[in-house]
């Protein structure tokens, strides 16, 4: 998630104070991960200083001054390229997962255990999400969606996998 190019785009939407930018961000963006003000307001100040960015409108607050920003032609363009430009097929080949089974073999550990336990993980973490598609909105069942297809997929490999571990030994044992 590149949080300066989706600050620009909820600006790009309209005006906004920093704190409107965390609350949308977070509404939109953050589920599960809140934005922290700090990193709002230093990305504001980068995007400024880059020149995609301008405070059009400074007014007295109850703490500090509110500073309104504005996108500039630049923040806009930066957006639109970000845009059309698609998003790197995920995931990748080399994993986590598969390392610690590899090496599992080569140390002669128990790799169908980790599988296992793996296995347990993405099943609890399955239920998690069909619970928040059960009880969400729809950006949370979507967003859960996406979860669960990845977990799907991750499943299909650990199965796949387990059902291969001698010959996967064969090759990392000789």
């Amino acid at each position: 998630m590149s949080v300066p190019l989706t600050l620009l785009g909820l600006l790009e939407r309209q005006p906004s104070h920093g704190y409107d930018l965390k609350r949308d961000y977070d509404q939109w963006f953050g589920h599960g991960r809140a934005l922290p003000f700090g990193q709002v307001y230093s990305t504001l100040s980068r995007l400024a200083r880059d020149g995609k960015v301008v405070m059009d409108e400074v007014t007295p607050g109850e703490g500090p001054e509110r500073k309104r920003y504005v996108i500039t032609e630049l923040g806009a363009t930066q957006v639109d390229e970000w845009l059309l430009e698609p998003v790197a097929p995920e995931p990748h080949q080399q994993t986590v997962l598969f390392a610690k089974v590899v090496l599992a073999l080569m140390l002669d550990r128990p790799a169908e255990e980790y599988l296992d336990t793996q296995r347990r993980a993405h099943m609890a973490r399955m239920r998690e999400l069909t619970e928040v598609k059960r009880t969400g909105g729809l950006v949370d069942g979507l967003l859960a969606d996406h979860g669960l297809f990845h977990l799907e997929a991750d499943l299909r490999w650990i199965d796949t996998t387990s059902a291969r571990l001698d010959a996967l030994r064969a090759q990392v044992k000789p």
